[in-house]
């Protein structure tokens, strides 16, 4: 794929995550606003747009392989735009939670479609796949710093609009520069990866499991990071400005951890490399729960690139083992389903703080992290998949 259309797909990648963490980083603001006392009251009335990722990830999906990939694209980077624009229009917590679902429902779209139209032609596909993850987290970083910005210079209205109207622009650039399909990826020749269905059936249950924990992990902290921040350090750093930049400089620390791992999975097995992963993850959530101040921090920094660096790996295995005319359905349907639950962590995120508080959700996570491991201690080896594809 050409030069510009690739760095379109990749800044949409970027926009989407965006987009999904403006309201988490700008709650305490929106509640204050809307008159809610405290902002885990108001936490709940984000779940539709993280329900709807996951739902609408199947009918993108099949749209994505059976019509074509492009305009799908178009339609993302429109309606995200626009949806977010009408985020900001809202005067209630009802009102927000219902835009924030249709914009939830337009940012389905790019996994399923915007992953497998950059994989098309891709000759490396864990590099592709770990610039892409850059970037996307690059966006949740871009999140943290532009709406701790324009919420404190121009109210958090201005942190859904900015936002939108670049996503809208972006969009129209896409339509000019993307090349036209000849025809939809599922009426095109396939690449010929084919699993035996035992093998199949065995890789995708481990896709998908292990996508959904991973997906809990994601949602808890990216949602919760902000006002997790904000608690561990008090009295060190109060300003919210200054808050988004340390966010920010977490998550793009932790975004670095995608690209190392995309190179790292085109030159070795994808299991250990996982599982390695995992441990880490069970570790340091462990300490960062009972840490505070400067150490929470640098804790927090190792655990962000333990949960960024586990993400390339379901796509990695989509890409090797998945014909490209399935792809986008593939990925609908895991997605779908990882998402679809794992959007009860940001339903349950505020009730759980203020009940429990931080220190016991993030043991809960270490515990999250040791079910990954089980999980993919079941994938099959390499040599057992590669093996199965060359009969």
């Amino acid at each position: 794929m050409p030069l510009l259309p690739s760095l379109l797909l990749n800044i949409a990648h970027a926009l989407d995550h965006l987009f999904l963490l403006i309201f988490a980083t700008a709650v305490g603001a929106i509640a204050l606003d809307f008159g809610i006392a405290r902002w885990e009251d108001l936490m709940p009335y984000t779940a539709g747009a993280f329900l709807m990722f996951g739902l609408c990830s199947i009918p993108a999906g099949r749209l994505g392989d059976l019509r074509g990939r492009r305009w799908m694209m178009l339609l993302f980077f429109h309606g995200m735009g626009l949806s977010a624009i009408a985020v900001a229009l809202t005067q209630n917590a009802w009102q927000i939670g219902l835009a924030l679902t249709v914009l939830g429902a337009f940012s389905a779209i790019y996994h399923p479609v915007g992953i497998p139209m950059l994989l098309q032609r891709s000759t490396r596909p864990g590099r592709t796949i770990g610039i892409n993850g850059l970037a996307g987290n690059l966006g949740i970083a871009l999140a943290a710093v532009s709406t701790g910005f324009l919420v404190k210079y121009f109210g958090w209205r201005a942190a859904f609009v900015v936002p939108g109207l670049i996503s809208i622009a972006a969009g129209l650039l896409f339509a000019r520069v993307a090349p036209p399909e000849t025809a939809a990826p599922a009426r095109k020749a396939g690449s010929a990866v084919h699993l035996p269905r035992g093998l199949a059936i065995r890789t995708f249950v481990v896709m998908v499991a292990s996508a959904t924990t991973g997906s809990l992990l994601f949602n808890f902290t990216t949602n919760g990071n902000a006002q997790m921040m904000t608690e561990r350090l008090d009295g060190l750093v109060n300003d919210p400005a200054a808050l988004g930049m340390l966010l920010a400089g977490l998550y793009g620390v932790a975004s670095l951890a995608q690209l190392v791992v995309g190179q790292l999975v085109d030159r070795v097995a994808v299991k250990p490399l996982f599982m390695a992963i995992l441990a880490l993850q069970i570790l340091f959530f462990a300490l960062a729960a009972q840490s505070s101040g400067w150490a929470w921090y640098a804790l927090a920094i190792a655990c962000m690139v333990m949960v960024f660096g586990a993400i390339p790996f379901n796509d990695v295995m989509v890409a090797r083992y998945i014909d490209d005319s399935l792809r986008s359905r593939v990925s609908g349907t895991r997605i779908a389903i990882s998402f679809g639950i794992s959007s009860l962590a940001v339903a349950v995120l505020g009730p759980a703080v203020k009940a429990a508080g931080f220190t016991q959700l993030w043991l809960v996570m270490s515990g999250i992290a040791v079910v990954s491991l089980a999980i993919v201690a079941w994938l099959p080896g390499e040599k057992v998949l590669k093996a199965a594809m060359a009969r």
